[in-house]
């Protein structure tokens, strides 16, 4: 039903992926053939490929306009850009941006690590971690690796035992932004390329409530991981979205942070686990990408 009322504006071309990185790499195709539009359909997963896809060789004018069509669990780029989490509707606000002619030029991060295939770098359109949000995000696609549907009660049960796990065994990052000293024996990274970070169900979660496609990275990280320090975050992230606290090293607006420790942790962007490595920076860069909304 999507796929008719879209063709009933637009020359369309489908393909179904059937394999991790498919949508990246059609993407890619549909770049180096001059289409105009290449709409994602499906979960944040598919859209950060569709966007590295399209970004291969760099941003360019000459690039594709991403289209956005939800499909997944959380749909988290979809939402920050105000774009309808029901693909009927989502579906009706892109058929009114291509009549239109609206579209939106956004910034992205991109990250650079040795545990990357290829250039070494990879972009990110909502967030990025490294440490404990990543051990989750690695433990929940071992589960639906075996059936398990995502849901939040699955982020939340993986979540409480990966945080027993940095209770038992302490993660310590040293964490670099522009102008400031390094931050050191830091227990977990976050960083946002927009707000929100993520969403629970349908609550958004914010950590850098300031930080939007328009700006620089956001960087949200605790230097313990003792239970009353994060208990008092959490506590803030779900009544205010505005944490604050001594031991939170919270920036809305920088060009890049850069983190590194000295055993492996994981990594994760835009949901997807990458593996682990020590060294990883985190880089904003700004007009990158044109989304139809």
């Amino acid at each position: 039903m999507l796929a008719h009322a879209l063709a009933s504006d637009v020359k369309l071309e489908i393909i179904e992926t059937c394999y991790r990185g498919h949508a990246a790499d059609a993407a890619s195709h549909a770049a180096e053939d001059g289409f105009d539009l290449v709409i994602a359909h499906g979960g944040d997963g598919t859209v950060n490929e569709v966007v590295n896809g399209v970004l291969r060789g760099g941003p360019r004018p000459d690039k594709p306009m991403i289209g956005v069509v939800p499909g997944g669990s959380a749909n988290v780029f979809a939402g920050a850009l105000g774009i309808p989490r029901d693909p009927v509707e989502a579906t009706h606000v892109l058929l009114q941006s291509i009549e239109h002619g609206t579209r939106r030029r956004i910034g992205l991060g991109q990250v650079f690590a040795d545990v990357i295939e290829g250039d070494k770098s990879r972009w990110f359109t909502f967030n990025a971690g490294m440490g404990l949000d990543a051990d989750v995000v690695a433990g929940v696609e071992k589960k639906r690796a075996k059936g398990r549907n995502a849901s939040p009660a699955l982020y939340l049960s993986v979540a409480v035992r990966a945080y027993a796990q940095n209770v038992r065994k302490p993660q310590h990052f040293t964490v670099e932004v522009p102008g400031e000293p390094p931050f050191d024996d830091v227990g977990m990274v976050f960083v946002s390329n927009t707000d929100p970070w993520t969403y629970f169900g349908d609550r958004a979660i914010q950590l850098n409530p300031s930080t939007s496609f328009d700006g620089g990275l956001g960087l949200s990280a605790l230097k313990t991981l003792r239970v009353p320090t994060v208990g008092r975050y959490i506590a803030q992230v779900l009544a205010t979205g505005n944490p604050k606290g001594g031991n939170l090293v919270r920036r809305d607006d920088v060009g890049y942070v850069r983190v590194k420790c000295e055993e492996p942790a994981n990594l994760q962007v835009d949901g997807d686990f990458l593996g682990t490595t020590t060294a990883v920076e985190f880089r904003a860069v700004p007009d990158a990408l044109t989304v139809a909304v």
